[in-house]
């Protein structure tokens, strides 16, 4: 189809949003080699040119490879490292919106969702309904992990400072979804934030059911500075941890099938089990 002539963004990045949700959705499936780029260009109406700069875009994300002589296939492989903000944008386009994380702050959440969110409250997405909730440590209770360096023992001065963080990406969260609601841009919001006791050694996001995110946290030796005090922290490294992408599909014994089922079924068991309503 052309590309909407009333979306702001440039038209390299609405290409490479059509071929990344084709890729997604398995119209392309992996090994699958795509069209020439002049046959691009004339399906988005678009400069050959601009077809080449999204699949640049595409290339960078590790969805597709380019094989000299032969043309450009979707990769094999779909377990990738990958980035997350193409992913949450594209699933508010879908009219019921669902996404779960389980980490430690919900700061990259906050950082990528906040796009979509935006364009709810200009008009230009308007999902029925979206439901999100955030799972992670409870920062009023002593921590394993995060821990001193030369005690390896918990830190109150540490989680005090982790709580504020924590405390203003996911609240922010919470009360920018549930203002869409309250301001009749959608029929149906809700924002939750339960927090448990374990220790979370990865990030998990969990997208409209149908795709997971998952990256281990690398523990890092890390000075901090609070309040005019400085020590050194084993830290959790949330934005050097490496995201990998599984989605499910019409067959329910595929590998990424499979993994999305297993990491809904961890989430819901946390989340109902040793989660506990946040207080703010």
């Amino acid at each position: 189809m052309p590309l909407d002539p009333d979306d702001p963004r440039p038209p390299y990045v609405q290409v490479a949003n059509a071929l990344r949700a084709a890729i997604l959705t398995k119209k392309f499936s992996p090994g699958d080699k795509l069209p020439s780029r002049n046959e691009l260009a004339k399906t988005y109406n678009v400069a050959p040119m601009t077809v080449q700069n999204a699949l640049r875009e595409l290339r960078e994300e590790g969805l597709i490879v380019s094989r000299q002589g032969s043309g450009v296939f979707v990769r094999e492989r779909t377990e990738r490292p990958i980035g997350l903000r193409p992913h949450i944008e594209r699933a508010f386009e879908a009219q019921h919106v669902t996404v779960d994380f389980a980490g430690f702050s919900g700061e990259t959440l906050h950082g990528v969702i906040a796009e979509p969110l935006d364009k709810i409250r200009i008009g230009r997405l308007r999902p029925e309904s979206i439901r999100v909730r955030l799972l992670v440590p409870d920062p009023r209770q002593p921590w394993t992990l995060p821990v001193t360096v030369d005690e390896r023992t918990d830190s109150p001065v540490f989680r005090k400072r982790a709580e504020e963080i924590m405390r203003r990406n996911t609240l922010a969260i919470v009360d920018s979804v549930t203002e869409l609601a309250d301001l009749g841009l959608i029929n149906e919001a809700s924002a939750e934030i339960r927090v448990h006791n374990v220790p979370p050694t990865f990030k998990l996001y969990l997208i409209n059911d149908e795709e997971a995110f998952f990256g281990f946290y690398p523990v890092r030796e890390h000075v901090i500075s609070y309040d005019g005090q400085t020590e050194s922290m084993y830290d959790l490294m949330g934005k050097d941890a490496i995201l990998f992408h599984h989605s499910a599909n019409d067959d329910d014994t595929s590998t990424g099938s499979q993994y999305v089922d297993q990491a809904k079924t961890w989430f819901e068991s946390m989340w109902s089990s040793v989660g506990k309503d946040f207080q703010r």
